[in-house]
């Protein structure tokens, strides 16, 4: 499947470039952000307390594309939310983080480009008011993944996780880091995460934005809706995440365990349920929070709706800890000739250019991807020829 003269010639490309560009280099350009502590340390907030108590709500979604109205099906959606945030804050340990799972707000829809952005919200936006009207009631953050439009990303349809912190404000929105491509080749259509856009991410965010923590009272955390990809959680770790937080809809709790073992921090995951007469409800529910150490602290394996709940010692945790170790250095060879099936910026493309379909999306890798093997800049889509930096 790969051209094994693509790493050359992508690698004359990127020396070509870098050349080109030498010029313009000068003394004063402004340093490389600091990513990664040299010591293993990484920047924190003076916690709160010791000990904190994550919640994580797993419950079914009305899909909007099946309400009888988007309003309606925002407003029950935002209702089931709102109604188990006060179960979950009324029971039990008061929580300090409330988890929901990736869509509790519209669900997932099928359907073209267009019509799946009827579907969207906006964060912030009513629903963030609503919801961050809850945090403050409960003193605790919120955090929740929705289908989501930026006035900044015109018909980009973005998978983002909101956290509302204590007094309801978006503290932070997370960008999905990268999608499972060719999982249902032809039969939905992507969203945009930061691989899709990642140039253009990069120069109106910063490059610390792509993997970003947020750094709270009650410990550093991150949301990623990423599914077996063991490369992105290792770099939210070396940045310094304690609490991984994790939104589904399907997941692997092997994946969830593994990934807190190899990377020496707690993580929570919420998912959704089914309806129990449906193919899917086999894969519903399921919800867990674990350890460093991937034993799990607290679980509902059914496809029922559920809160759980479980305290996490982040004080003992943070305590003498560093990043984790990575043989970076020894795998370097091999990562370094490595390229990806799907280049980075793919749907860096005019709003009218966005594939419409699933079948469009699915053109649209194939084409990309000749692309780089050798098949000629006229095959290319606008920006393509900007992946030399793969």
């Amino acid at each position: 499947m790969r051209n094994p003269t693509r790493p050359a010639a992508l690698l004359a490309l990127a020396v070509a470039g870098a050349c080109a560009a030498a010029p313009a280099l000068t003394a004063a350009a402004a340093p490389a952000p600091l990513l990664v502590r040299p010591d293993g340390t990484y920047p924190t907030q003076p916690l709160a307390k010791d000990v904190v108590v994550v919640k994580v709500i797993q419950n079914g979604v009305t899909n909007l594309q099946q309400a009888p109205s988007i309003e309606a099906g925002l407003k029950a959606n935002l209702d089931t939310m709102v109604r188990l945030a006060r179960q979950a804050c009324r029971t039990g340990k008061k929580p300090d983080f409330l988890l929901y799972n990736e869509f509790p707000l519209t669900g997932y829809s099928e359907g073209t480009r267009e019509e799946k952005l009827r579907f969207t919200i906006s964060i912030p936006g009513p629903e963030t008011e609503q919801l961050g009207a809850i945090a403050r009631e409960c003193d605790t953050y919120i955090i929740f993944g929705s289908y989501a439009r930026d006035e900044e990303w015109p018909g980009h349809i973005l998978s983002l996780n909101a956290v509302l912190d204590r007094q309801g404000r978006v503290a932070a929105r997370y960008w999905k880091t990268r999608n499972i491509k060719r999982l249902t080749p032809g039969t939905e259509i992507p969203t945009t995460t930061i691989e899709a856009v990642r140039d253009r991410y990069r120069a109106r965010y910063g490059i610390e934005q792509e993997f970003p923590v947020l750094q709270t009272e009650y410990g550093n955390i991150a949301v990623s809706t990423v599914q077996l990809d063991p490369f992105v959680f290792a770099a939210f770790a070396m940045r310094g995440v304690e609490i991984m937080f994790r939104t589904a809809t399907l997941f692997s709790p092997t994946d969830v365990k593994a990934i807190a073992q190899f990377n020496n921090f707690y993580s929570a995951m919420s998912n959704i349920t089914f309806p129990p007469d449906s193919d899917a409800a086999k894969f519903g529910g399921g919800s867990l929070i674990v350890d460093p150490r991937g034993r799990v602290l607290a679980e509902d394996p059914t496809n029922n709706e559920a809160i759980i709940e479980a305290e996490i010692p982040i004080a003992a945790h943070r305590r003498n800890r560093r990043i984790p170790h990575y043989p970076l250095e020894v795998v370097a060879p091999v990562f370094g000739q490595y390229l990806q099936e799907t280049p980075l910026n793919h749907l860096d493309l005019p709003p009218a250019q966005l594939p419409a379909t699933g079948k469009d999306m699915a053109g649209l890798i194939d084409r990309t991807s000749r692309w780089l093997d050798g098949g000629g800049a006229a095959d290319a889509q606008p920006g393509a020829g900007r992946r030399s930096s793969q």
